[in-house]
Protein backbone atom coordinates (compact mmCIF):
# COMPACT_ATOMS: atom_id res chain seq x y z
CA UNK A 1 0.00 0.00 0.00
CA UNK A 2 1.77 3.44 -1.13
CA UNK A 3 1.54 6.05 1.91
CA UNK A 4 1.61 9.84 0.29
CA UNK A 5 3.79 12.48 2.52
CA UNK A 6 0.99 15.01 3.27
CA UNK A 7 3.69 17.00 5.57
CA UNK A 8 4.58 19.55 3.18
CA UNK A 9 0.78 19.87 2.66
CA UNK A 10 -1.64 22.71 4.12
CA UNK A 11 -4.74 21.88 6.22
CA UNK A 12 -7.25 22.92 4.11
CA UNK A 13 -9.11 25.96 5.01
CA UNK A 14 -6.31 26.70 8.25
CA UNK A 15 -3.99 30.29 7.65
CA UNK A 16 -1.47 31.80 9.11
CA UNK A 17 -3.53 34.95 9.74
CA UNK A 18 -2.07 38.16 8.58
CA UNK A 19 1.77 36.17 7.96
CA UNK A 20 -0.38 34.72 5.05
CA UNK A 21 -0.72 38.25 3.01
CA UNK A 22 2.88 38.22 1.91
CA UNK A 23 2.82 34.68 0.77
CA UNK A 24 -0.11 34.99 -1.22
CA UNK A 25 1.23 38.36 -2.23
CA UNK A 26 0.16 37.68 -5.58
CA UNK A 27 -3.23 37.12 -5.03
CA UNK A 28 -3.25 40.25 -2.79
CA UNK A 29 -2.56 42.50 -5.79
CA UNK A 30 -5.08 40.48 -7.95
CA UNK A 31 -7.64 41.88 -5.28
CA UNK A 32 -6.32 45.09 -5.24
CA UNK A 33 -6.27 45.51 -9.38
CA UNK A 34 -9.82 43.84 -9.40
CA UNK A 35 -11.15 46.47 -6.83
CA UNK A 36 -9.57 49.63 -8.32
CA UNK A 37 -10.97 48.47 -11.69
CA UNK A 38 -14.82 48.03 -10.91
CA UNK A 39 -14.33 51.12 -8.54
CA UNK A 40 -15.37 53.00 -11.44
CA UNK A 41 -16.50 50.66 -14.28
CA UNK A 42 -19.06 51.86 -16.60
CA UNK A 43 -18.35 55.42 -15.28
CA UNK A 44 -18.28 58.15 -17.64
CA UNK A 45 -15.56 60.11 -15.73
CA UNK A 46 -13.91 57.32 -14.25
CA UNK A 47 -11.21 58.49 -11.72
CA UNK A 48 -12.12 62.17 -12.12
CA UNK A 49 -14.54 61.04 -9.05
CA UNK A 50 -11.76 60.71 -6.95
CA UNK A 51 -10.79 64.96 -7.43
CA UNK A 52 -14.81 65.49 -6.92
CA UNK A 53 -16.02 63.99 -4.54
CA UNK A 54 -13.62 65.14 -1.54
CA UNK A 55 -13.27 68.28 -3.16
CA UNK A 56 -17.11 68.74 -2.89
CA UNK A 57 -16.55 68.13 0.60
CA UNK A 58 -13.97 70.17 1.63
CA UNK A 59 -15.89 73.31 -0.05
CA UNK A 60 -19.21 72.34 1.77
CA UNK A 61 -16.76 71.88 5.25
CA UNK A 62 -14.69 75.21 4.32
CA UNK A 63 -17.94 77.04 3.82
CA UNK A 64 -19.55 76.46 7.14
CA UNK A 65 -16.44 76.39 8.98
CA UNK A 66 -14.55 78.97 7.42
CA UNK A 67 -17.38 81.77 6.36
CA UNK A 68 -20.27 80.75 8.80
CA UNK A 69 -18.17 80.13 11.93
CA UNK A 70 -15.27 82.71 10.87
CA UNK A 71 -12.01 80.38 11.05
CA UNK A 72 -11.13 81.70 7.85
CA UNK A 73 -11.37 85.59 8.72
CA UNK A 74 -8.38 85.76 11.09
CA UNK A 75 -9.00 82.88 13.57
CA UNK A 76 -6.27 80.89 11.46
CA UNK A 77 -3.65 81.34 8.90
CA UNK A 78 -3.95 79.61 5.65
CA UNK A 79 -7.44 77.74 6.76
CA UNK A 80 -7.81 76.08 3.50
CA UNK A 81 -4.45 74.00 3.74
CA UNK A 82 -5.29 73.24 7.82
CA UNK A 83 -8.20 72.23 6.74
CA UNK A 84 -7.59 70.14 3.55
CA UNK A 85 -4.45 68.27 5.42
CA UNK A 86 -6.47 67.56 8.01
CA UNK A 87 -9.91 66.29 5.73
CA UNK A 88 -7.64 64.05 3.30
CA UNK A 89 -6.23 62.29 6.44
CA UNK A 90 -9.82 61.57 7.79
CA UNK A 91 -11.34 60.43 4.51
CA UNK A 92 -8.15 58.10 3.95
CA UNK A 93 -9.39 56.45 7.34
CA UNK A 94 -13.40 56.52 6.38
CA UNK A 95 -12.59 55.10 3.32
CA UNK A 96 -10.58 52.06 4.25
CA UNK A 97 -12.26 51.17 7.69
CA UNK A 98 -15.77 51.58 5.77
CA UNK A 99 -14.43 49.69 2.81
CA UNK A 100 -12.28 46.68 5.04
CA UNK A 101 -15.83 46.37 6.95
CA UNK A 102 -17.58 45.22 4.06
CA UNK A 103 -14.55 43.40 2.41
CA UNK A 104 -15.28 39.76 3.18
CA UNK A 105 -19.03 40.00 2.29
CA UNK A 106 -18.68 41.84 -0.98
CA UNK A 107 -16.60 38.96 -1.96
CA UNK A 108 -18.32 36.27 -0.88
CA UNK A 109 -18.23 34.54 -4.08
CA UNK A 110 -14.76 33.69 -3.86
CA UNK A 111 -15.23 32.81 -0.39
CA UNK A 112 -17.88 30.44 -1.02
CA UNK A 113 -16.02 28.99 -3.73
CA UNK A 114 -12.30 28.54 -3.06
CA UNK A 115 -9.88 28.81 -0.17
CA UNK A 116 -7.68 31.50 0.10
CA UNK A 117 -6.29 33.78 3.49
CA UNK A 118 -9.51 35.75 4.27
CA UNK A 119 -7.67 38.51 5.79
CA UNK A 120 -6.50 39.13 2.07
CA UNK A 121 -10.15 41.06 1.49
CA UNK A 122 -9.88 43.52 4.36
CA UNK A 123 -5.58 44.36 3.24
CA UNK A 124 -6.68 44.99 -0.16
CA UNK A 125 -9.39 47.05 0.65
CA UNK A 126 -6.90 49.23 2.66
CA UNK A 127 -4.51 49.28 0.13
CA UNK A 128 -7.37 50.04 -2.74
CA UNK A 129 -8.27 53.21 0.01
CA UNK A 130 -4.78 54.51 0.12
CA UNK A 131 -4.37 54.02 -3.61
CA UNK A 132 -7.83 56.32 -4.28
CA UNK A 133 -6.45 58.69 -1.26
CA UNK A 134 -3.30 59.41 -3.77
CA UNK A 135 -4.85 61.83 -5.75
CA UNK A 136 -6.05 63.83 -2.60
CA UNK A 137 -2.79 63.71 -1.53
CA UNK A 138 -1.55 65.26 -4.92
CA UNK A 139 -3.95 67.81 -4.83
CA UNK A 140 -3.00 68.68 -1.24
CA UNK A 141 0.60 68.73 -2.61
CA UNK A 142 0.21 71.50 -4.81
CA UNK A 143 -2.35 73.41 -2.37
CA UNK A 144 0.30 73.33 -0.04
CA UNK A 145 2.97 74.28 -2.78
CA UNK A 146 1.04 77.52 -3.52
CA UNK A 147 0.94 78.35 0.10
CA UNK A 148 4.84 78.27 -0.24
CA UNK A 149 5.30 74.93 1.66
CA UNK A 150 9.21 74.15 2.10
CA UNK A 151 9.37 71.23 3.86
CA UNK A 152 12.10 69.44 5.60
CA UNK A 153 12.92 66.26 7.26
CA UNK A 154 10.71 66.53 9.93
CA UNK A 155 8.04 67.23 8.37
CA UNK A 156 8.48 64.29 5.57
CA UNK A 157 8.89 61.88 8.70
CA UNK A 158 5.61 63.14 10.12
CA UNK A 159 3.47 62.69 7.44
CA UNK A 160 4.84 59.20 6.64
CA UNK A 161 4.17 58.01 10.26
CA UNK A 162 0.61 59.96 10.00
CA UNK A 163 0.11 57.58 7.04
CA UNK A 164 1.04 54.44 8.93
CA UNK A 165 -0.97 55.51 11.80
CA UNK A 166 -3.82 55.63 9.58
CA UNK A 167 -3.21 52.57 7.87
CA UNK A 168 -2.74 50.91 11.31
CA UNK A 169 -5.93 51.44 12.98
CA UNK A 170 -7.90 51.24 9.93
CA UNK A 171 -6.91 47.63 9.27
CA UNK A 172 -7.26 46.73 12.74
CA UNK A 173 -10.30 47.81 13.62
CA UNK A 174 -11.89 46.99 9.72
CA UNK A 175 -10.65 43.10 10.20
CA UNK A 176 -12.66 43.23 13.67
CA UNK A 177 -15.73 44.43 12.31
CA UNK A 178 -15.34 42.57 8.80
CA UNK A 179 -15.50 39.46 10.86
CA UNK A 180 -18.47 40.75 13.14
CA UNK A 181 -19.94 41.59 10.07
CA UNK A 182 -20.30 38.41 8.41
CA UNK A 183 -22.55 37.15 10.59
CA UNK A 184 -23.98 40.53 12.74
CA UNK A 185 -24.70 42.51 9.48
CA UNK A 186 -25.94 45.80 11.58
CA UNK A 187 -21.81 45.94 13.00
CA UNK A 188 -22.14 48.25 9.52
CA UNK A 189 -24.32 50.16 11.57
CA UNK A 190 -21.92 50.48 14.22
CA UNK A 191 -18.57 51.44 11.43
CA UNK A 192 -21.21 54.14 9.97
CA UNK A 193 -21.04 55.59 13.49
CA UNK A 194 -18.08 55.51 13.81
CA UNK A 195 -17.40 56.84 10.28
CA UNK A 196 -19.47 59.98 10.93
CA UNK A 197 -17.57 60.98 14.46
CA UNK A 198 -14.29 60.84 12.79
CA UNK A 199 -14.07 64.13 11.02
CA UNK A 200 -15.64 65.88 14.34
CA UNK A 201 -13.58 63.41 17.08
CA UNK A 202 -9.86 65.04 15.57
CA UNK A 203 -8.92 68.65 14.93
CA UNK A 204 -9.91 68.88 11.11
CA UNK A 205 -12.07 71.72 11.51
CA UNK A 206 -10.82 73.36 14.65
CA UNK A 207 -7.65 73.67 16.28
CA UNK A 208 -6.70 71.52 18.99
CA UNK A 209 -6.03 74.16 21.43
CA UNK A 210 -10.38 74.65 21.66
CA UNK A 211 -10.63 71.30 23.01
CA UNK A 212 -8.32 71.81 26.26
CA UNK A 213 -10.07 74.92 26.41
CA UNK A 214 -13.93 73.03 26.28
CA UNK A 215 -13.57 69.78 26.87
CA UNK A 216 -12.96 68.52 30.60
CA UNK A 217 -9.77 67.74 31.54
CA UNK A 218 -9.63 64.25 32.13
CA UNK A 219 -11.13 63.66 28.86
CA UNK A 220 -8.72 65.04 27.34
CA UNK A 221 -5.80 63.20 27.66
CA UNK A 222 -8.23 60.04 26.09
CA UNK A 223 -9.33 62.75 23.03
CA UNK A 224 -5.49 63.02 22.15
CA UNK A 225 -4.44 59.54 22.30
CA UNK A 226 -6.94 58.76 19.26
CA UNK A 227 -4.97 57.20 16.57
CA UNK A 228 -6.61 59.62 14.31
CA UNK A 229 -6.41 63.12 16.50
CA UNK A 230 -2.09 61.95 16.42
CA UNK A 231 -2.25 61.74 12.63
CA UNK A 232 -4.28 64.96 12.10
CA UNK A 233 -1.61 66.75 14.28
CA UNK A 234 1.10 65.22 12.35
CA UNK A 235 -0.30 65.86 8.70
CA UNK A 236 -0.97 69.98 10.22
CA UNK A 237 2.87 69.72 11.00
CA UNK A 238 4.13 68.32 8.02
CA UNK A 239 2.09 70.11 5.36
CA UNK A 240 0.44 73.45 7.10
CA UNK A 241 3.27 74.30 9.76
CA UNK A 242 5.68 75.14 6.89
CA UNK A 243 3.17 77.99 5.38
CA UNK A 244 2.88 79.54 8.55
CA UNK A 245 5.54 81.98 9.69
CA UNK A 246 6.30 82.54 13.70
CA UNK A 247 3.93 81.20 16.90
CA UNK A 248 0.80 83.17 16.59
CA UNK A 249 -2.19 82.80 17.96
CA UNK A 250 -3.56 82.11 14.40
CA UNK A 251 -0.62 80.00 12.89
CA UNK A 252 1.71 77.30 14.60
CA UNK A 253 0.49 77.31 18.08
CA UNK A 254 3.50 73.85 18.70
CA UNK A 255 1.94 70.47 19.13
CA UNK A 256 -0.36 69.54 22.48
CA UNK A 257 1.20 69.31 25.53
CA UNK A 258 2.68 65.66 25.88
CA UNK A 259 2.45 65.02 22.52
CA UNK A 260 5.22 62.64 22.13
CA UNK A 261 3.13 60.47 24.94
CA UNK A 262 0.27 60.37 23.02
CA UNK A 263 1.72 59.85 19.45
CA UNK A 264 3.84 56.67 21.58
CA UNK A 265 -0.16 55.67 23.05
CA UNK A 266 -1.53 55.93 19.64
CA UNK A 267 0.62 53.32 18.19
CA UNK A 268 0.27 51.44 20.60
CA UNK A 269 -3.40 51.77 20.85
CA UNK A 270 -3.05 50.65 16.82
CA UNK A 271 -1.19 47.73 17.63
CA UNK A 272 -3.42 46.59 20.05
CA UNK A 273 -6.71 47.19 17.57
CA UNK A 274 -4.13 44.85 15.18
CA UNK A 275 -4.02 42.11 17.84
CA UNK A 276 -7.75 42.30 18.50
CA UNK A 277 -8.67 42.56 15.33
CA UNK A 278 -6.67 39.62 14.24
CA UNK A 279 -8.09 37.15 16.78
CA UNK A 280 -11.93 38.29 16.33
CA UNK A 281 -11.59 37.39 12.02
CA UNK A 282 -9.69 34.51 12.77
CA UNK A 283 -12.53 33.34 15.47
CA UNK A 284 -15.23 33.90 12.91
CA UNK A 285 -13.65 33.20 9.51
CA UNK A 286 -14.46 29.51 10.36
CA UNK A 287 -18.22 29.91 9.67
CA UNK A 288 -17.93 32.58 6.86
CA UNK A 289 -18.97 29.98 3.87
CA UNK A 290 -22.05 29.35 6.16
CA UNK A 291 -23.09 32.64 7.21
CA UNK A 292 -22.74 34.18 3.68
Amino acid sequence: MTTIDLSEYDVPGRGRGLSDVWRWRYLLGLLIRKGTALRYRNSALGWVWSYIKPLIQFFIYYYVMGFIFGMARGSVDNYPLYLFAGFVTVTFFNEAFGNATTAVVDNHALVNKIYLPRELFPISAVIGAFIHFLPQAGILLVIAILYGWVPGFLHIGAILLALVLVALCSTGLGLFFAGLNVRFRDSQNFVDVIRQLATWASPVLYTWDLIQQHLPHFLVPIYMVNPITVAVELMHYGFWQPSVVGDTDKGWLGFPPHFEIYTIGAVVLCLIFLFIGQATFRRFERTFAQDL
